[in-house]
């Protein structure tokens, strides 16, 4: 039977088990809420830090050399000079650069470039060595620098090496003889005279099956007197030492006919500090 709306309303308690079933009115906390708004805050400034730095002063692209120069001068750190100085020459005189700047930098091109000029392969022949040292040496010390590498590289050398008379290979095989800058400085620097030491590698045999003086590398150091002609730095004297060598690399040597055709298809390079 109805109750009626007069009749006195009773509560009933539910065992504790069953009450936590109920839904609740209660509003719960949301931590997944609270999570993505922590994230989305994050997310903001990290783009915001990021359009900061790409409109940073000095980062654009009008300042090009000057990040350049700076990263240069970190690069350099702790790993000796950083390479410097002007722009190769453009002019040559029997494919040797010729026409350096009269400075110090410019002297170190040229004493780089004269030591790759000398220890090409072309020295090993009479007219072309003669024509080379026609273009690097000073007039002054012409005669004496001409006998003295005539000497050096003709008679017992060329024969040593395998070749004849006018240094050519014998058919078949291939003359390799290249001489690699590592580095320059300077040891001495006046107007008129200039003393350049240039640390090198070279590479110097008979490439072919037959060979029996096949291609080996060797580490130098050429110091190179040059003198200001009023145009132009050229050799008046240099002499050469052993080393400094780095311990030699765990690597398979190339065969007799790669050696030969990397000397025929990579050329060498025109150096400028």
């Amino acid at each position: 039977m109805p109750l009626s709306d007069d009749q006195p309303r009773t509560r009933t308690r539910l065992p504790v088990g069953e009450q936590s079933s109920l839904p609740s009115n209660h509003r719960q906390p949301r931590p997944l809420r609270a999570l993505v708004a922590v994230l989305a805050v994050v997310t903001l400034l990290v783009v915001a830090i990021a359009i900061a730095n790409r409109v940073t002063p000095g980062t654009g692209s009008g300042s090009d050399g000057a990040s350049a120069d700076r990263a240069g001068s970190g690069a350099a750190s702790g790993a000796g000079p950083a390479p410097s100085g002007d722009q190769p020459v453009g002019t040559t005189v029997n494919g040797i650069p010729t026409g350096y700047p009269h400075t110090e930098p410019g002297a170190q091109s040229a004493a780089t470039n004269y030591a790759v000029a000398i220890g090409s392969a072309d020295m090993f022949r009479t007219d072309n060595r003669h024509g080379i040292v026609a273009t690097i040496a000073d007039p002054g010390a012409l005669a004496g620098l001409q006998n003295r590498l005539d000497q050096g590289f003709g008679g017992d050398t060329a024969t040593r090496y395998g070749l004849d008379a006018q240094g050519r290979a014998p058919k078949g095989l291939t003359f390799v003889s290249r001489t690699v800058p590592v580095g320059t400085k300077s040891t001495g620097y006046s107007e008129g005279d200039a003393k350049v030491e240039v640390w090198c590698t070279g590479l110097t045999g008979l490439a072919g099956e037959r060979s029996v003086q096949p291609v080996t590398t060797n580490w130098f150091t050429l110091t190179l007197s040059l003198h200001w002609t009023g145009s132009d730095w050229k050799l008046t004297d240099f002499t050469r030492k052993s080393g400094p060598a780095p311990l030699p690399g765990d690597q398979q040597a190339a065969t007799a006919d790669e050696i030969a055709g990397s000397a025929e298809q990579f050329g060498g390079f025109r150096y400028a500090r």
